[in-house]
Order: C-alpha cells, then structure tokens, then sequence
C-alpha cells in the first residue's frame, strides 16, 4: 500500500465527505494500460459475472496486513521510510513469534461484523513470506513463526464460512533483484520466475481461493511482470478466482484506496481503507474512524455498486488491537440490523439529501440517516411513488406524506431509534428515483 499519510482528500473521505465519491479518481487509480482495457467478448463477461456474483452481494470485507512490520509497530512501511537495511531488517523474522491460530479471532469479529470476505497479506513490501515455499527460506515456516500462517487463516476464514483472498506485492524490498529487475534483463527474468513461482504456491496450496489482491507494481510493467502469462497462470489454477488490476492490467475490479470512487467505467470496484491511517499495526497511531464514518463509507460504497474492505493490523502476536475490536463490534450490531440495505448489487440514483445517504434493492430505498432531525424526515423530488415505509431495524411502520415536491415521514421518535445511523426502508412503486433540479424549477413561488 501506499507510504504517504492520508492526503487531505482522504481524509475528508474517511469523516464523511464521500458524496464528492463521482467527481474525482481514483488515487491508485489504474496506469495507461489499465485505462485502456480491451473489449470483453460475451463469453468473458458472463464468465466474469459468474465469478464475481458472491463479491457483488458481500459488499463488506476484511483487509489484514500482518507481518514482520507489525514487531517494529510503526507503520509497514517502516523499513522503507526509517531506511532500515536488509541484513538489520531480516531479523525480525527470528523475532515474529505469534501465537497459535490468530486469525480465528479474526474470523470471528469479520463475521460479527458483516463482513462477508477477507483478505490477508500473503507477502508484503517487506519481502516476507507468511506461507510456505520452497523458494525461499525467508517464509513463516522457517523463521520465527514455524509454521504455515497463511494455512492457519484460510482454514479460520472457512470456518466462520467467509469467503478468502490473498494479497500479494509484486515490489519487494527484501529480494536482490527486486529493484536492478527493472535495469538488467538476466535479474528481471529471475526475479519474474521466482514472482510467478509464489504466485503459483498460493494458488496451489490451499484448495479453492476467492480473490487475489496484487498491489504495487513498482518497478516493472504489464511486459515486464509477464503479467498476462501470469494471469493466465492463475486462472488455469483458480478458474473461479476474481483478481484486482494492481498487476498493470485491468483485472476484474478496480482498486481505489483511501477514498470511495465509483469506477467511471462502470466497472467493478472495491475501496479500501483504513482503521486509523496504518495499514499495518503502528502502537501510536490514533487517529481511528468511527463507527458512524465506517457505516456511513459503507453506505457511499454499496449506493455505487461498490465494495468497502476495511483493514485491521493485528499486533505481532496476532491479537487484533483493542479500538479495532470495539469500532467492529459496533459496526456489527449495525449491520445485523440492516443487513438487507447493504447487500445488495442493484446502483442507487437518489442522492440528494444534508443529512442522509441512500441504497437500494429493487424498488426498496433505503434512507440512512445519519444526523437525525427529529420527528419528521423530508425527501425532496422523490419522483416515484411511495407505497409504505419502515425501519430498518425493528420493523415498525412509519406514516408518510407525498406530494409532486417532496415526501414527509412522520410521528417519528424525537431520539434516533438506532446507532449509529438510522435507516428507513421506503417501499416505492417502481425504481426510486431524484429530480432535486425539478424542484427548484417548479416548486410554486408567493407573489412571484
């Protein structure tokens, strides 16, 4: 992921400000040759439909960077901004020791907290390995850890019944020809070689896997990676697998990170986020969003048809730090209350409100509210018809009122009946839909 603190267009992203999310693009948005994706013929995109069906429903996943990075505590990118040399920085490995079967505690609270996949850091920058190969000995099993820990979090992740990916970073700092690939043909083809061999061990080794997660291909191309050959490597061995565009190809979604973007492609696409502003586990960093911002970006998501993978970066012994545990626990009571308004694959075109975002299902609009005004909530230029409302949560009906201009939902509770956000689900005649201009241009003027 990237080095840099969260710009301030993210940040404003991740305290609510994603209403912005059409106007801008992606900050990992693709290179040239991602911009330019080939024509799908029919067959590729059924296929590709099938195969990202599940991923279009989840809508919620789990993002687990964990690494050597996670015993020094200050950002995973530690080895890259302290300047920490090689033969220093590998002695971490000795030193990773975590306890047994960590990721059942992450398993867990993704799935208490709605989330419907995970996707774990196979190997990072750093060069790690935390699976087992036979390509290098810089690999979980024969450092510190002493066993596979990649094994130990798919076999968590299919016991909760959650879908799994693997991340993979295509940079590594560790390998001698990580960087002198991009400078000498002899070390380039190594350095693929070795690259595809742990691609291959991934995709091998662990049965069915759901998503392989590429991410920074600094400092070769699609060309140099062989990055086709690659994919078609992967396919052969996962013919279910969906994989992202981070390989300088455009993959099967796109990857916006630290900002929600919808694809304006119309693509598929999943924003990724943090808890705080480190992906991997930095002791220090405070800066945590809160249980409204998260349930308020996974409204902005699902509202475009996208995907929020929101990450945790549990401590060196695995153990998922304390303010992770608690915003999750909290999203999750959440979500298990109004599932049905995020797990959905259908795009919502109302959007226009001060105080609320919105998603839909068929011609259910589900209005979250996330600053409650009080006894009455006002929708202006719904133009579809309303045929009953409810809470989300609880079911009880609410009363409304409809004219040409607006639709008023009344005899509501003066205190928001649900936290963090409140969601009213407005049963309409046929696909909802907002003119707001058409209320600026017609509603009725005095003495005018």
């Amino acid at each position: 992921m990237q080095s840099t603190r969260i710009p301030r267009r993210d940040w404003l992203v991740g305290t609510g400000a994603s209403l912005l999310s059409l106007a801008a693009s992606a900050k990992a948005g693709p290179t040239s040759a991602q911009a330019q994706a080939p024509k799908n013929s029919a067959a590729e995109d059924a296929d590709r439909a099938r195969r990202m069906q599940w991923w279009h429903e989840a809508r919620f996943g789990m993002f687990i960077h964990w690494g050597l990075y996670s015993v020094l505590g200050r950002h995973e990118w530690v080895m890259e901004n302290e300047g920490i040399p090689v033969t220093e920085y590998e002695q971490l490995a000795k030193r990773f020791q975590p306890k047994p079967n960590a990721a059942r505690a992450w398993a867990k609270l993704a799935k208490q907290a709605g989330q419907k996949y995970m996707v774990m850091t196979s190997k990072h920058h750093e060069g790690f390995c935390n699976f087992d190969t036979k390509l290098t000995n810089y690999c979980a099993p024969k450092q510190g850890p002493g066993r596979d820990l990649v094994r130990e979090y798919v076999e968590a992740a299919r016991a909760e019944g959650l879908r799994f990916g693997f991340y993979y970073s295509l940079m590594d700092w560790h390998h001698p020809d990580g960087a002198r690939c991009a400078t000498n043909e002899d070390a380039r083809k190594r350095f693929v070689e070795y690259t595809h061999g742990l691609i291959r061990d991934l995709m091998t080794n662990y049965g069915k896997v759901d998503v392989l997660w590429y991410d920074v291909s600094w400092p070769l191309d699609a060309r140099g990676w062989e990055s086709e050959r690659m994919n078609k490597m992967v396919f052969e061995l996962q013919p279910d697998i969906i994989v992202n565009n981070r390989n300088a190809l455009p993959g099967d979604f796109s990857t916006p990170e630290q900002e929600i973007v919808a694809d304006q492609r119309g693509r598929a696409w999943e924003s990724c986020m943090t808890l705080n502003e480190s992906w991997g586990y930095h002791q220090a960093d405070d800066a945590w969003k809160t249980p409204k911002t998260i349930v308020r970006n996974l409204v902005y998501c699902a509202h475009d048809a996208g995907n929020y993978l929101l990450n945790i970066g549990p401590k060196p012994d695995g153990s998922i730090p304390e303010d992770s545990v608690r915003i999750l626990t909290e999203v999750g009571r959440w979500t298990s209350r109004n599932a049905e308004s995020i797990h959905t694959q259908d795009r919502c075109q109302p959007h226009r409100s001060n105080y609320a975002g919105f998603t839909r299902k068929g011609n259910t609009l589900y209005m979250h509210v996330y600053f409650w005004p009080g006894e009455t909530v006002a929708l202006a230029g719904l133009k579809t018809g309303v045929k009953s409302a409810r809470l989300l949560a609880g079911g009880q009906q609410v009363k409304f009122q409809q004219d040409r201009f607006r639709v008023r939902f009344t005899g509501l509770p003066v205190e928001p009946p649900d936290h963090p956000v409140t969601t009213i689900a407005i049963e309409c005649e046929s696909e909802p839909l907002q003119d707001t201009d058409f209320v600026r241009r017609e509603r009725p003027r005095n003495n005018v």
